[in-house]
């Protein structure tokens, strides 16, 4: 195979070449299969829940330990591919995502199903930095740039796009592990493909990985969100009481070490600048609300209204196309309105979207359910492909590299936290309501369940070819109320985060904060 030179990201002067543009081709490739992993996962849960009955609290890890351990793992990831080199560092975490796909797909209990999960989020994790990282180098006009990443994002939304029809395409055929398998030729392809297409980065200043710095993050993050689900699933306990201060403590820690660095992991010194600080607030917030957000659309359909997975896959389809529209055409929006436009305004008809999303699960609406996600395209894209560029642009120039890794972890971070954090929120809102429900048709273990989680009362449903009883009515009520209410929490703190946004970039200071130094 050709194998191009290592270079510096200054190397490169001048338009992109054609080879240049096969190659976002390629990185637009790992960025589908990663949307298609998070989404083909929305419906592959109810069988999962069949075939190897999780508890709640394992429920919510198997569909989040992704996202965390990608986030926990990014910036180690961003700076090993610096030293090692960015093409070289993605092959490798292809052919490691692969790996754990097979694992995923020959998982045969819940806790090995996280530990799959988990190396997923690893080997996601080379990958993640590498995309967009490689993007920015490969493009240096900026026109071309806001293109490529277009381009990128349109990837992303066809992920999301063919995800849930693939997923329920293989569901109502083979066990629910093929969803994973289908991960592997496309990865081999990615590794076979990319020596060829893209050229190899390595950074001259590539910082030296703090692997204290790793264990703190993770050890702060996974114990904060530990707590929650145990709170979510079962209520107050010792084990929320003490996971939760012990999270905040290993934060502390790992604040404070970052002080000490020369290469800190997280530059503190950034979190000075107000508009920095509220384009890194949108930028994980936009990402917090959608991915739960269309988390419920999907197990909506099938948990309450009783679609099949392929029905729910097809009707994703929808919103889906919606969002690969928006995510070609979101530069010429932030083009004609300006970047700080295009995401207050997108702010605002993403909180209008969920607003309608939660409509639709009061009112038992597919329909309104649907519209709502192509709303959320409208308002989200923008915001989400425009945001990268108020991170950098609100950092001073020589910092512009340690912006743009943060707003990929906190991109990462706001997946997996929107996943945990609203997960939580809307279990806890469930099983309330849920809890003096009258199920005496079930033995207990089984009433236990289905009062925990709206996934387990269906499945004990259709073991016994219950369709209409008042038990189970109740319990779908239930979930709706707990999927509208958050829709409805979602769009009020969307609103206030526009309104925050308003005021910071419209205010003193728009052109430019001072130096974090001064």
């Amino acid at each position: 195979m050709q194998q191009s030179q290592p270079q510096s990201a200054t190397a490169r002067k001048g338009k992109a070449t054609r080879k240049d543009w096969i190659g976002l081709c390629v990185l637009s490739l790992a960025c589908l299969v990663y949307s298609m992993d998070l989404s083909i996962l929305f419906l592959a849960t109810p069988a999962i829940v069949a075939d190897l009955a999780p508890s709640p609290t394992q429920l919510l890890w198997i569909s989040d330990i992704y996202g965390f351990m990608v986030a926990g793992f990014l910036i180690t990831m961003g700076t090993l591919g610096d030293r090692l080199g960015r093409r070289r560092v993605l092959v490798w975490g292809a052919a490691a995502f692969a790996a754990a796909s097979v694992f995923a797909a020959l998982a045969s209990s819940a806790p090995l199903l996280i530990l799959a999960r988990g190396l997923l989020g690893v080997a996601g994790a080379t990958i993640a930095p590498s995309t967009l990282s490689l993007i920015v180098n490969m493009f240096e006009d900026e026109e071309e740039r806001e293109r490529a990443i277009g381009v990128w994002g349109a990837a992303f939304s066809i992920g999301g796009l063919i995800g849930p029809v693939v997923a329920g395409l293989l569901l109502s055929a083979f066990h629910w592990g093929a969803v994973f398998l289908i991960n592997v030729p496309v990865m081999l392809g990615l590794i076979a493909i990319a020596p060829r297409f893209l050229p190899e980065y390595k950074s001259p200043d590539a910082g030296r990985l703090d692997l204290i710095s790793v264990a703190l993050s993770l050890g702060a993050i996974l114990p904060f969100i530990y707590g929650l689900k145990v709170i979510a699933a079962y209520g107050f306990s010792w084990q929320a009481y003490a996971a939760i201060p012990f999270g905040l403590v290993i934060a502390v820690a790992f604040l404070r070490r970052q002080r000490m660095l020369d290469n800190p992991v997280i530059d503190l010194q950034l979190f000075r600048l107000p508009r920095f600080n509220v384009a890194m607030l949108v930028n994980l917030a936009s990402i917090f609300f959608i991915f739960p957000m269309f988390m419920y659309q999907n197990q909506y359909l099938q948990l309450v209204l009783g679609y099949s997975a392929l029905e729910t896959g097809l009707l994703a389809v929808i919103p889906s196309t919606a969002f690969v529209v928006m995510s070609i055409y979101a530069w010429q929006v932030s083009g004609r309105f300006g970047a700080e436009a295009a995401v207050i305004g997108g702010l605002v008809i993403f909180a209008m979207a969920c607003a309608l999303m939660g409509a639709g699960a009061k009112t038992g609406s597919a329909a309104i359910l649907l519209a709502a996600g192509a709303v959320m395209a409208l308002g989200a894209m923008p915001v989400i492909l425009t945001v990268t560029s108020l991170i950098v642009a609100a950092a001073p120039a020589e910092r512009a590299g340690s912006a743009s890794a943060m707003s990929e972890t906190s991109s990462e971070l706001g997946g997996a936290m929107g996943i945990a954090v609203l997960g939580s929120f809307a279990t806890f809102l469930y099983r309330n309501a849920a809890a003096a429900i009258d199920i005496p048709a079930l033995p207990e273990t089984a009433a236990v369940a289905a009062r925990t989680t709206m996934a387990a009362a269906a499945d004990e449903a259709a073991k016994r070819g219950i369709i209409d009883a008042p038990w189970l009515s109740e319990a779908q009520e239930a979930y709706a109320n707990s999927v509208a209410l958050t829709g409805l929490v979602a769009a009020l703190c969307l609103l206030a985060l526009a309104l925050l946004a308003w005021r910071v970039f419209k205010g003193p200071g728009r052109q430019g904060d001072a130096s974090p130094n001064e």
